[in-house]
């Protein structure tokens, strides 16, 4: 990211942890399942919790063809943020509790993508971001269905990831206040998988693997 783009989606505040690498960003977004995104709808700003993948060097969300987004943010500025919580920073003092975090803004123009063939690329790289190699284990994608769904992206181009590590900032004359300090960490975990009672018995392919 040169120069004159990153003072676009520059951090300002605690700007040590902006972090404006395309590795770091990728690996927020992958990690992502939900983003909020955030329009301006007739006059009023709105934020949607989304559905969001990565798909070569673009966010991508999904609607119905007849969904708010779909009329809404096809070829209009939309800001995409992402965050994931890592840990509880409880410092000596309320004032230096914080948070141990990855998040990720996106700012760009929505493009709705049209070519069938680039279309279905978008969704497959979706259902694999769920489960890997799932799709090919699927049953085809109907000609309705593909007509029915919109896939929207954003280009990465203005994109920047701030994030925070570490133990708490506590002042200097705060060292021998006796109060624990420290991080409690949040760990997401993917549960054990809960099969479908219409599901006949045996192996199926496509079966989710934990990760």
């Amino acid at each position: 990211m040169d120069d004159k783009v990153r003072e676009d989606v520059r951090v300002r505040r605690m700007a040590e942890r902006g972090d404006y690498d395309r590795s770091t960003i990728d690996a927020i977004l992958d990690e992502a399942y939900v983003g909020h995104v955030g329009f301006v709808d007739d006059g009023r700003p709105v934020v949607i919790p989304m559905v969001v993948w990565r798909f070569n060097d673009h966010l991508h969300i999904h609607s119905a063809n007849k969904g708010r987004l779909a009329s809404v943010c096809a070829g209009t500025a939309v800001c995409v943020s992402v965050t994931h919580v890592d840990g509880l920073v409880l410092a000596r003092s309320a004032y230096n509790h914080s948070m141990n975090y990855r998040s990720l803004v996106v700012h760009g123009v929505c493009e709705v993508v049209d070519n069938p063939a680039e279309r279905t690329a978008a969704l497959q790289a979706l259902v694999d971001h769920f489960a890997p190699g799932r799709w090919g284990a699927l049953r085809p994608m109907k000609a309705k269905e593909l007509a029915a769904t919109v896939v929207l992206r954003v280009p990465l181009e203005h994109a920047a990831a701030k994030i925070r590590r570490g133990m708490p900032g506590d002042a200097v004359e705060d060292a021998g206040f006796p109060v624990w300090t420290g991080i409690v960490p949040i760990n997401t975990a993917v549960g054990q998988p809960l099969p479908d009672p219409t599901m006949p018995p045996g192996d199926l392919p496509g079966s989710p693997v934990r990760r």
